[in-house]
């Protein structure tokens, strides 16, 4: 009887240093035949890093931060005001600071049933320049010399979705030249004026500045940062 007390003690103590060990993965075990197999939870494995191709340091990839956020970038298709293709893929970058930024107001806008729509955001300095060469007019587009807010990654231009992903009326399509897509312009249904002044209200809250003449652009002075001709690289 004392030897049996002595091997339950043994095995009772050996359970409980195992149970102990925070080293042990999280485990079940089952039996087949002879053979004890140890099954690891999948939850229990070191996360994959994440391949950065870009200076984390002076740039953000919007998606990397929040997946809610659509990133459709009308420069990597046709449907833009020079009806071509001037990106090689779709990938938002901005300046960290920005960024950031952005993300909370998509968060703030999820409370009331809405969401953001990204279209433009970092834009390298050569798509300037191939900008330029379509359309050489500098209401529409600013001279390569003096460089945009985009070629800064400190201006985004964006729109609204409702809480299903749907892209909203806001009065004009993007990149529309003329008066209609000014801010100030109200000859428009007033359910697209209320979502204008939504989606301005909200950026001017968080630091960024509307323009004159496009609903949909607004900039960040908060971030200075030089021009770049930084291109981003596509799989």
């Amino acid at each position: 009887m004392y030897q049996i007390t002595i091997l339950i003690s043994f095995i009772f103590g050996l359970a409980g240093c195992i149970g102990s060990n925070s080293s042990a993965p999280p485990a079940r075990t089952t039996t087949s035949g002879d053979t004890l197999e140890l099954i690891v939870k999948k939850d229990s494995l070191p996360p994959i890093p994440i391949h950065y191709d870009y200076d984390t340091s002076q740039w953000t990839e919007l998606k990397n931060l929040d997946t809610s956020i659509q990133i459709i970038m009308k420069y990597a298709t046709t449907d833009n005001f020079v009806k071509e293709v001037m990106y090689p893929c779709s990938r938002c970058f901005l300046r960290p600071q920005l960024a950031l930024q952005i993300v909370k107001i998509q968060r703030e806008l999820q409370t009331k049933g809405y969401g953001l729509k990204m279209l433009d955001c970092y834009r390298p300095k050569p798509i300037q320049q191939k900008l330029w060469d379509k359309v050489p007019d500098a209401r529409y587009v600013t001279p390569p010399k003096k460089g945009s807010m985009h070629n800064r990654g400190q201006a985004v231009d964006l729109t609204l979705v409702d809480k299903n992903g749907i892209e909203l009326d806001m009065g004009t399509p993007y990149d529309f030249f003329g008066e209609k897509a000014y801010p100030a312009y109200t000859n428009l249904p007033e359910a697209v004026l209320q979502r204008r002044r939504l989606l301005s209200d909200v950026m001017v809250k968080y630091g960024f500045k509307p323009i004159r003449t496009e609903w949909w652009h607004f900039s960040y002075p908060k971030a200075p940062s030089p021009i770049s001709e930084m291109v981003w690289e596509c799989e």
